[in-house]
């Protein structure tokens, strides 16, 4: 029996970026912006004029983590802190896990179909841009 595994598309992807682009003009900041699929392969990355290079990896891990983890980069945070049960996890999967805010899963009918990353400004900026593209997917 073969299984259909629900993915966000190119179309989704680009929808969702245009946001983050959208919002990032709004606020001032160049960013990087990295959609994965439901594997956790790149669908899309967009690099704003002017936006940090050194901030590409990151937008495509913050995308990777919160597929590979299915929850926000933001959640994972708080758990691994010194004395908590995720301590360390930062330097797993090659050291690609990202642990501060600014990725999220994208769910749809209960059931995660890709991630959407966001790296170019301070966290709480971060957070802000992938929350406008998340939400263009909705």
């Amino acid at each position: 029996m073969v299984q259909s595994i629900d993915t966000l598309t190119l179309d989704d992807a680009r929808k969702m970026v245009a946001a983050g682009e959208d919002k990032a003009r709004e606020i001032g900041v160049p960013y990087n912006l990295a959609v994965v699929d439901a594997g956790g392969d790149l669908l899309l990355l967009v690099r704003m004029d002017g936006a940090w290079r050194g901030s590409v990896d990151i937008a495509i891990n913050k995308a990777w983590t919160s597929r590979a983890f299915d929850m926000p980069t933001s959640k994972l945070s708080g758990m691994s802190q010194s004395g908590q049960p995720l301590f360390g996890i930062h330097a797993t999967n090659d050291e690609r896990v990202v642990v501060f805010g600014g990725g999220v899963p994208i769910e749809s009918g209960g059931k995660i179909i890709g991630a959407v990353g966001a790296s170019g400004g301070t966290v709480d900026q971060d957070v802000e841009i992938v929350t406008a593209a998340a939400s263009a997917f909705l």
